[in-house]
């Protein structure tokens, strides 16, 4: 790549200094990088969990529903009675400075009162309407989980894109200046070199010809 530099000692200071800043953004980068792979990865591996607890769930919350629709009738009306969820709250945690979501859901109104009549139902309905409490419950937690993957996973492309960057244009164009104004610097030190050394040995053999002179004059 050409380099746009005047090979001067200032313009050597501002390379290597951007140099220096270039392979410690990339240094952090990649230490961004790594952290959030290893915490998308655990979060992976907790939504699989989670998934297979909600497959479980599922199915024991549909058996227990056949049993109530087969003990206590279908339980159509009844699931009308149950309100529409409303206790969902969403705050967030920062990993890296990406924004992780946090969704918390209140089963207060479930666990205060039943919103069907104990009266008119049996046993069975109570179990078929914890189980899918439960189903609720992980669904959120997995939702969480899910959101947070996909964040990391945006996050951590974007960081790779600023790391490869640095690494491979950025860090390598810097380097490449400081080598061509080194190189030019040195390069003219050693032409001074030889022009002083020159001066000096004309210099000395004009001393040594005035010297010449004077003695040729005795």
């Amino acid at each position: 790549m050409a380099v746009q530099a005047v090979p001067t000692k200032g313009n050597l200071m501002n390379a290597k200094k951007s140099l220096a800043l270039a392979r410690n953004g990339y240094e952090l980068l990649d230490r961004k990088r790594n952290i959030l792979i290893r915490e998308m990865m655990t979060l992976i591996d907790k939504a699989n969990e989670i998934q297979e607890k909600i497959d479980d769930a599922y199915e024991k919350a549909y058996q227990a529903l056949m049993t109530a629709n087969i003990t206590n009738g279908f339980c159509d009306d009844l699931s009308k009675s149950i309100p529409v969820e409303n206790g969902l709250q969403l705050t967030s945690r920062s990993v890296m400075g990406v924004e992780i979501p946090i969704l918390t859901i209140s089963e207060k109104q479930h666990h205060d009162f039943l919103h069907y009549g104990i009266m008119t139902t049996n046993s069975a309905v109570d179990e078929t309407h914890n189980l899918f409490s439960e189903v609720k419950r992980l669904t959120v937690e997995l939702a969480e989980i899910e959101n947070s993957v996909y964040r990391l996973a945006d996050a951590i492309k974007k960081t790779q894109k600023r790391a490869n960057a640095l690494k491979n244009i950025m860090i390598p164009r810097f380097e490449e200046t400081v080598k061509f104004i080194t190189d030019a610097l040195d390069e003219k030190d050693r032409e001074e070199f030889s022009r002083l050394k020159v001066i000096k040995r004309k210099k000395l053999r004009e001393s040594e010809a005035k010297a010449g002179q004077g003695a040729g004059r005795r």
